[in-house]
């Protein structure tokens, strides 16, 4: 019989029941659903609401009964209604009538909604520790590869020379944006709303305060409908998590050209590549195309949670619960795809000649060789110009820059001398650039130290 049944002159349709049902998904809340009723149990307690006596039995037993499912000795029936009656349920069968007297002054309204915060906030510390680990990797990347010269792009065409150190120091910096991101959400999650009742609160004297201290909350919900209603603090995590993957996804677009014939910047390792069925030759980029793909799964479940949100009228509605499964979702994928993910980055090989060759291959020292004429006095119009005519011939010809004698250089400029051979180094081209965020070495380093810092204070933390 259902806990709330007393109305009810008949059962509800099986195909109801089916359809209504919760637990399949809302069981991975169950510790924190314990917690919580320990909690709310404890409180009611304190408050008189209930002897202390019988709260005391009501938390051994919701501890008891944390044990068994945490040792494997409960099984959760697929028929019931949602994890909250179930546990509910399960107390009541092994207290008898003390039992149900846990869910004084508590709707399973709020009751969801404490536990949902609890929940996602576990989840977003393990998020945080696991892309912090990523940081890691692609921190050492950088370092290793602080000298190897690179082309940077634009529009997917060679630009100026760069190095992949500092390259990948740009992905370091998307993903600490990543990692504060995750922090403010967690602040506005972190509210208690037990209290709110299904929207108006309880006649019951309760201590919100001391729930919220023993749970962790930082503070509690200010207004009862919004407490039961609110699915903001979801919907940002969703958003939050799909920023990430938005990152994910850009590396491993670059990643998975990079691994190309075309490009042959970087190989693979074996363990995280796969063959093809057909053609023996083949080693797939697979964990970097998946994730890839997976970042369009996580912006369906940010849409499907607007789309839930959107109409509902305060307080509570039954849509609300279309919630769980959708960020659920977001939150596993992102949890299955950062060790691939970092796997695959910390064993990849990188090819520094090809890389090397490249960048003079695509005239990137163009841009250094207008600088130098406007250095010597020509305005950097005209000295953008006169280099564009150099390419040019360049392109014509089938030649370098670096590769043309110095009278045919002169032949374009006077101005041009022997030093030029210097300034348009790869090298030379890099490591002028030597200001705050530049690509030098220098400028490099300062920021890998920078990184170095934020990181060894959240492992200190």
């Amino acid at each position: 019989m259902k806990l709330w049944s007393g109305r009810f002159s008949k059962n509800t349709d099986k195909t109801v029941d089916d359809f209504n049902s919760s637990i399949r998904f809302d069981s991975r809340m169950v510790r924190q659903d314990i917690k919580g009723s320990m909690a709310h149990a404890e409180m009611l307690g304190k408050c008189n609401v209930i002897s202390e006596e019988d709260a005391r039995l009501i938390v051994n037993t919701l501890t008891e009964i944390l044990d068994d499912i945490e040792n494997d000795k409960v099984s959760f029936d697929p028929k019931a209604e949602d994890i909250h009656m179930y546990v509910e349920q399960m107390l009541i069968e092994r207290i008898g009538d003390i039992g149900k007297k846990l869910h004084t002054g508590r709707s399973r309204n709020d009751q969801v909604a404490l536990d949902i915060r609890l929940y996602l906030k576990d989840e977003c510390r393990l998020i945080k520790n696991m892309i912090v680990g990523l940081m890691d990797t692609v921190l050492k990347t950088a370092k290793d590869h602080v000298k190897t010269i690179m082309p940077g792009y634009t529009h997917l065409q060679r630009a100026q020379p760069i190095t992949f150190g500092h390259h990948m120091m740009a992905y370091f910096q998307m993903f600490q944006r990543d990692t504060e991101r995750l922090d403010d959400c967690v602040k506005r999650m972190d509210q208690m709303p037990l209290g709110s009742g299904a929207l108006a609160a309880t006649t019951y004297p309760l201590d919100r305060y001391y729930v919220a201290q023993k749970l962790g909350f930082s503070d509690i919900t200010r207004n009862s409908m919004d407490g039961v209603s609110d699915r903001d603090f979801v919907i940002e995590l969703a958003s939050v998590l799909s920023i990430f993957m938005m990152h994910i996804s850009r590396m491993s677009e670059e990643i998975i050209l990079w691994a190309s014939k075309e490009f042959s910047f970087i190989e693979l390792d074996d363990a995280y590549s796969t063959g093809s069925s057909i053609m023996p030759q083949k080693k797939n980029p697979d964990v970097a195309e998946l994730a890839r793909g997976k970042t369009g799964r996580m912006y369906g479940n940010l849409m499907t949670l607007l789309s839930v949100m959107k109409s509902l009228p305060l307080a509570y509605n039954k849509d609300m619960q279309e919630d769980k499964e959708a960020i659920f979702d977001s939150i596993d994928t992102v949890k299955m795809c950062i060790p691939a993910f970092t796997g695959m980055l910390s064993t990849m090989k990188v090819n520094k000649k090809n890389m090397l060759d490249a960048t003079g291959a695509g005239f990137t020292n163009a841009t250094d060789l207008a600088d130098y004429l406007t250095v010597k006095g020509i305005s950097f119009r005209n000295a953008h110009e006169i280099t564009g005519k150099l390419v040019g011939y360049c392109v014509e010809k089938g030649l370098r820059i670096e590769e043309l004698d110095l009278d045919v250089l002169k032949s374009f400029s006077v101005l041009i001398e022997e030093d030029i051979y210097e300034a348009i180094r790869p090298e030379t081209c890099v490591n002028r650039r030597n200001i705050p965020g530049g690509p030098a070495y220098e400028a490099v380093m300062e920021t890998i130290r920078e990184a170095e810092q934020y990181l060894k204070k959240i492992h200190d933390y």
